[in-house]
Formats: structure tokens, sequence, C-alpha cells
């Protein structure tokens, strides 16, 4: 598999918002631990997303960058639409600025890029019908959940290339599933529980 470096410019160079962040949550500052989502114009090439280490790169044989997901840009618009409105949400209860996808490279916080990779994992493989289901039941996971799938699924398979590895493949049954149900949470009941965690502190 070609290993694509991350396009556009790093945070350190990006236009910061007014308290220091670009994108979607990202530091502005340089070197920092970040996600990007590369997204092409129009319909067709695929959105690459990318964990880059920042200054991390190098410490205990940690790699510049991961490729972590390569999704068709044609199954990328329900996704994009459930993650912005999740994501800007929380951005904004933080006090941290809202954002929107481009077609470029976009930044993220690297705990929304870890939410990211769940959401783009679960559906890489899922049919038109499956998409909704799976962002749904997306939107109803507490971020620490979204993180602990990261975890278990990076740990086994969290290339691009790893797609129909181990947990990959769990994610897509659990998420997809449509005759499981509702899910137990709604976006606003999640949002307004005073236990759900806050990105910012």
């Amino acid at each position: 598999m070609t290993r694509h470096s991350p396009s556009g410019n790093p945070p350190s160079t990006a236009s910061p918002g007014p308290a220091g962040f670009v994108g979607f949550g990202a530091s502005a500052e340089y070197g920092a631990h970040v996600f990007t989502v590369n997204i092409p114009a129009g319909r067709s090439g695929d959105v690459v997303l990318t964990e880059a280490y920042g200054y991390l790169a190098g410490q205990e044989g940690t790699p510049e960058f991961e490729i972590r997901a390569i999704l068709p840009r044609a199954k990328w618009g329900k996704l994009a639409d459930a993650a912005r409105k999740d994501f800007n949400a929380r951005l904004r209860s933080s006090k941290v600025p809202p954002s929107t996808w481009k077609p470029q490279a976009n930044f993220l916080d690297r705990m929304l890029g870890k939410e990211l990779c769940v959401l783009i994992w679960a559906a890489e493989h899922a049919s038109e019908e499956q998409l909704d289901a799976i962002c749904i039941k997306w939107t109803a996971l507490r971020p620490e959940e979204r993180w602990w799938l990261y975890a278990m699924t990076a740990a086994q398979g969290g290339l691009a290339e790893d797609g129909k590895r181990g947990w990959r493949k769990a994610l897509f049954y659990a998420l997809s599933d449509i005759e499981a149900g509702e899910p137990r949470k709604g976006r606003q009941a999640l949002l307004d529980d005073d236990k759900t965690f806050s990105l910012f502190g």
C-alpha cells in the first residue's frame, strides 16, 4: 500500500482561531499531536485520515505519521455531517471555535481524531443503508466509549490496510446492526449528561 504523507499546512502555519485552535479543536502550536483529514474536491478520490505525532515522532520508535483510514469520497458525506454536528456541539460547550469540513487538509484534536477513526472504521465496508445506522449508533456513544473502542481496535489493526481484521470487523458488525433497535441515548441526552467527559478540561 502506498504510504501517503499528510498534505496541507501543519497546525503551526495554519491560521489559528481566536483561542489558539485550528480546525476541529486542534492546537495551533508547532509540533502538536493531531489528526488530519484530507478531503478531495468533488465526489471522486479518497478521504485520508492521518495521525501526525508532531514532537512525539522518533520517541520510542514512534513514526512521523500513520495512515489510520482511507475512505471512498462517496461514503464520506453522511459521516462528515454526523461528526461535524457532534464535534461542534462539544467544541462550543468548551468555548472552542467550531469548524467545518473543507476540500483540503482538515485538522482535529487528537481525541476527536480517535473518535472519527471509530466512525470511519465502522463504515469502510458498509452499504448506504448501513451508513445511517452507523452514524446514529456512533453518535449515541459517549466520547470515552469511542476512545476505548479506538484503543482496542488500534492495538490489533489501526492502520488503513487493516480493514478486515479483528476489532475492525467487530466495529462494523456492532454499529451497523440495523435490527439492534434504537440507541439507548440520543445526541442531546449525551451532551446534557453531566457525566459526559469534557475535551478541554
